[in-house]
């Protein structure tokens, strides 16, 4: 089955409008409900501050300010824009700004103000002890934190906020558990922490948001206007459209780099899926399991260098470790994750007959790096500069400007003035959701800094742990995907990089290690019935079923969650060698050679083996027994043990060759079967 020209235009292809692509991503992605302000001048005016908090944050990256002002000022006006740009509710007035909107836009304000005001008498004379003002505004400024966290993120992430600032409350009453109890906290102890320091509102994570995170997303915006997105597209297409199942794969590849920029899962469903969707139910894929590809794919974009989303800088923040390190960690992992998702795919392509799209209806290699492959030097140029170890942030605004000038070359991609500035302002909208999940999460980590909680979660998850590093990963694991089933990614790792993380430390368990397991599980959350917010969007991009959707994507991301165990078990995967490290250890120095090959070589094959015997098919149909044999030898190679990798290679590579033999003269069926 082969697509031809007039099946690829677009009203063959049952593709969703875009006033449907909206009306998904605002059903499942609340950032993306914003007001459409039919004032021009307050147009103007919003547009000013979002490019003048673009432009502030460049100038703060080569001339930085004390870190409490400069964050002080990235929560201040990033929170005023959040009440001009976001409704109160979702069926809130989307033409005009409220009055109350306006009251909050100065209340958020004052609260960057009355610091920049006072810094000099809060760090010189009063050493960080507050006053009624200082509480006052720090009060003001926390409500402002919620509300704002609400109108982008949704109830789930403030309500955990608030109960944990309810706790230092009432942490010292009778009525608690002892191991919850704590000395008594005035209004001044609570509110001080949050406020006066970098251990609460403007804690690393919003450092992080202001000297790192906000910059990529610039990036990313940049790349965007300059036509990145279509780049990927058609990059894509030129490369696997015309392979087996070729437009699962086109789904897989652009979304993934995609994803890897923008790190918004859900938007990255509703933008590439409304071209790659169609195209896949075209060909002959059941509708839930394009929907579940996408979503797949589009999840898999945040542990994918070289940008990885944004919670990857938040680690490189938390940790100590240096981002380009924690990029290189994050290779492999990815790359096994890619390929398990393209090797079902793949697979599923094979066993349905499934074929591409003809050459002919494809845009030509040669053609598409001609017109825009050029825009692929500025993530060449991120890479170098962070493998020179350029700070962070140099790199990005160093990338920024390069990205300018490489758009220039082509007529396709040249950049206006209206360009750049419309990049500014987007980069700004962009990175206000999470920039909010940042501050917010700051409540919870001034709470866990002020009092004993972190402590006691991580007494617990041992104890529940019971000595026993598989059992601890478990309860780690579950940990991590409940609250990223109704969190964001980033507060979602953040969390549980404080509270469960250290649990593993006891294990010997290199920093990074623990982190990366983490971080993992708190992504794909989004693909994990229930809640699974990536794959109810590509359900609905698909005309597919919701929790259906959901399963298939879990199964397609299988990989997903075996690869952070093996890299828990064996470094190794994370190029970085164990032995004889600290648990806090800020380098690490790379392993032999010869160990990262043999990880490579078996990690590859167990991944390759494991889809097939998840589809039931590799060169023809594999039987339930076989299946269940080639899972077996599949996971053998994946344990990081040298008797399990000959055990499991020769029963992986005796499978394989078995049903190379018994279906070499066999031909494919030509019918088409749904899922």
């Amino acid at each position: 089955m082969s697509i031809t020209p007039e099946q690829l235009q677009p009203q063959d292809l049952e593709a969703p409008t875009p006033d449907k692509q909206q009306e998904i991503l605002e059903k499942f992605d609340r950032e993306s409900i914003t007001r459409k302000v039919s004032n021009r001048y307050i147009k103007w005016v919003i547009a000013a501050i979002c490019i003048f908090y673009a432009i502030f944050h460049l100038y703060i990256t080569f001339n930085p300010m004390p870190a409490l002002l400069q964050r002080a000022i990235h929560v201040g006006v990033g929170f005023a824009l959040i009440f001009v740009i976001y409704p109160a509710t979702k069926r809130g007035g989307r033409q005009k700004v409220a009055w109350y909107d306006w009251i909050l836009f100065l209340l958020s304000l004052s609260g960057a103000a009355y610091l920049m005001l006072e810094y000099q008498d809060i760090v010189t004379i009063r050493g960080g002890i507050p006053n009624q003002l200082d509480i006052l505004f720090s009060i003001i400024t926390v409500i402002c934190v919620l509300e704002g966290t609400r109108r982008i993120t949704g109830f789930i992430l403030p309500l955990f906020a608030l109960i944990f600032l309810a706790y230092p409350f009432f942490s010292h009453l009778s009525f608690m558990p002892s191991r919850l109890l704590t000395r008594p906290y005035d209004m001044g102890d609570i509110f001080g922490q949050l406020y006066l320091k970098t251990e609460g509102l403007y804690s690393t994570a919003i450092g992080a948001s202001v000297t790192f995170i906000f910059l990529f997303i610039l990036f990313g915006a940049f790349l965007s206007r300059s036509g990145m997105g279509q780049l990927f597209n058609d990059l894509a297409l030129a490369l696997a459209g015309h392979k087996q199942g070729g437009p699962a794969k086109v789904a897989v590849i652009s979304s993934g780099f995609m994803g890897s920029i923008n790190g918004a899962a859900v938007a990255n469903v509703v933008g590439t899926g409304a071209f790659t969707i169609p195209l896949m139910k075209k060909v002959g894929y059941h509708k839930n399991f394009a929907g579940a590809v996408e979503a797949s794919a589009s999840v898999g974009g945040q542990v994918l260098p070289p940008i990885m989303g944004a919670s990857a800088f938040i680690m490189a923040e938390t940790t100590g470790v240096k981002y380009g390190t924690i990029a290189l960690a994050a290779l492999l992992p990815a790359v096994l994750y890619y390929l398990g998702v393209i090797a079902q795919v793949h697979f599923r392509a094979g066993r349905r007959d499934l074929k591409g799209i003809a050459k002919e209806s494809l845009p030509r290699l040669k053609d598409v790096m001609k017109a825009r492959g050029h825009m692929l030097l500025p993530i060449v140029f991120l890479v170098f500069l962070l493998a020179r170890s350029v700070p962070v942030g140099f790199a990005a605004a160093y990338t920024i400007g390069f990205t300018v000038i490489m758009s220039m070359l082509r007529e396709e991609t040249r950049m206006s003035l209206m360009d750049i500035l419309g990049a500014l302002e987007d980069g700004t909208r962009q990175s206000l959701a999470v920039m909010a999940a940042c501050a917010v999460v700051g409540i919870i980590i001034g709470v866990v800094s002020l009092t004993s909680f972190g402590t006691v979660m991580t007494s617990a998850i041992v104890t529940l742990g019971a000595g026993s590093l598989f059992l601890t990963l478990i309860l780690t694991m579950f940990a991590s995907m409940v609250l990223g089933m109704g969190l964001p990614s980033i507060p979602a790792y953040i969390i549980t990089a404080t509270m469960a993380a250290p649990a593993l430390a006891g294990f010997d368990i290199p920093i990074l290690s623990a982190h990366m397991f983490v971080f993992y599980f708190g992504i794909f959350a989004n693909i994990t019935p229930p809640v699974c917010l990536a794959a109810f969007a590509g359900a609905g991009i698909a005309g597919g079923d919701p929790m259906k959707t959901g399963f298939q994507s879990l199964r397609l991301a299988l990989a997903g969650f075996i690869v952070p165990f093996m890299f828990i078990y064996n470094p190794t995967m994370l190029m970085i060698d164990p032995v004889g490290l600290a648990v806090t250890a800020k380098e690490f120095p790379l392993p032999p050679i010869i160990e990262i090959i043999t990880v490579v070589i078996t990690s590859v094959m167990g991944v390759i083996g494991l889809s097939a015997a998840v589809e039931g098919y590799f060169k023809g149909n594999i039987n339930a027994i076989t299946r269940i044999i080639l899972a077996i030898g599949a996971l053998l190679l994946i344990y990081p043990e040298v008797l399990t990798d000959v055990i499991g290679g020769v029963i992986v590579i005796g499978v394989f060759v078995l049903n190379i033999k018994a279906n070499k003269n066999n031909p494919k069926s030509a019918s088409v079967v749904t899922v």
